[in-house]
């Protein structure tokens, strides 16, 4: 029975499901939910080491200054064109809620990262998925005519590990008057991203996550860039201290790192070709990837048959149960002894 007192708009929607995570102390290995297969920086170990018992009496600096000033460093833009959130889907949160009024609409191509029209739900916004062009090719033209108020573009985007051309970003921001979100999760591991649009079109913002290419999925802390009004706008809707004292510390001393974060990201890229290389002579048909992931369909269409018998043998990947999806599964790039266990298994299948 429905609670009363319940939003009905919680009520109607289902929620989104994140990959599986094994029990603690479960021999897996886990490539099902796009994580690092390296563990982060020593300088980000030596980091958190060193917080200190007054930095957690008190609240944590609320605009995460530290983080913004390294990664304004890194990435060659200015600290206040950086907002700081718990997870980079906290940071979405925060610009569907600054963008995108209730009853609105966000658009978005499909398929593509299934929080999107959950965050959608939650603020009761609609939505208006687009399908990709052939070749998961960017539909300008059908993005532009629902005339949504916001458009969010996972790039290189998840499922599929494609990734869109900066140039027909740029054409599609020239184009549209609403916010062009850019969620770079995997741009690490591309071979180019979106920051150098931000100094040129208001209406573009990136966001980011270290999740991925940091090996801190299990701390959460991502971050958005824009021009410095539109992340004073995106500041107004954030929570009051939304990363902790000892995610600040470690996020900006994985930043810092980026030697060390290369080397991770350069292995991933290898092992990324040579899975598709020895899975595409097993005669599977792999989409090219420019993420941490690959997502192939299985031969013979038995996408939740080849997720089933990983499973059964120790090895997690991702099976989508949807339509269009249901003969392919998603495999996160793993370290050559995961990888090798992985290709043994599935040419004994």
């Amino acid at each position: 029975m429905p609670l009363k007192f319940v939003r009905p708009a919680i009520q109607r929607m289902a929620g989104y499901t994140p990959g599986e995570q094994p029990a603690p102390g479960t021999r897996i290995i886990k490539l099902n939910t796009n994580e690092n297969p390296f563990p982060p920086s020593p300088k980000v170990m030596e980091a958190i080491r060193n917080v200190q018992g007054e930095q957690l009496r008190r609240y944590p600096d609320p605009n995460s200054r530290a983080f913004c000033q390294m990664a304004a460093k890194v990435l060659g833009v200015e600290p206040e064109m950086i907002i700081t959130g718990n997870g980079s889907d906290d940071v979405l949160a925060f610009a569907l809620m600054t963008f995108v009024s209730p009853g609105a609409v966000l658009a978005y191509p499909d398929p593509t990262y299934s929080l999107y029209p959950v965050l959608a739900d939650l603020d009761e916004v609609k939505t208006a998925p687009v399908p990709w062009l052939d070749g998961w090719k960017l539909p300008i033209d059908a993005l532009v005519a629902t005339k949504a108020n916001a458009i969010f573009l996972a790039n290189p985007n998840a499922p599929s590990g494609t990734a869109v051309p900066v140039d027909q970003i740029e054409a599609l921001a020239k184009r549209y008057d609403g916010l062009v979100l850019v969620d770079e999760a995997y741009a690490d591991f591309a071979d180019g991203n979106c920051i150098e649009l931000v100094n040129r079109y208001e209406n573009v913002v990136v966001s980011r996550t270290l999740s991925k290419a940091y090996s801190l999925a299990g701390l959460r802390f991502g971050f958005a860039i824009g021009q410095k009004h539109v992340i004073a706008e995106m500041n107004k809707a954030k929570d009051s201290y939304p990363c902790d004292a000892i995610s600040i510390a470690a996020a900006t001393a994985a930043l810092a790192d980026q030697e060390y974060a290369r080397k991770t990201w350069d292995h991933i890229k290898r092992e990324r070709f040579r899975l598709t290389t020895e899975l595409t002579r097993m005669g599977w048909c792999v989409i090219p990837s420019q993420a941490n992931f690959l997502f192939a369909t299985v031969p013979g269409g038995r996408g939740k048959e080849c997720y089933e018998h990983l499973k059964s043998k120790g090895i997690l990947v991702r099976y989508f149960d949807k339509p269009g999806q249901r003969d392919k599964v998603r495999i996160s790039v793993g370290t050559i002894e995961q990888d090798d266990e992985l290709l043994a298994l599935l040419r004994a299948m």
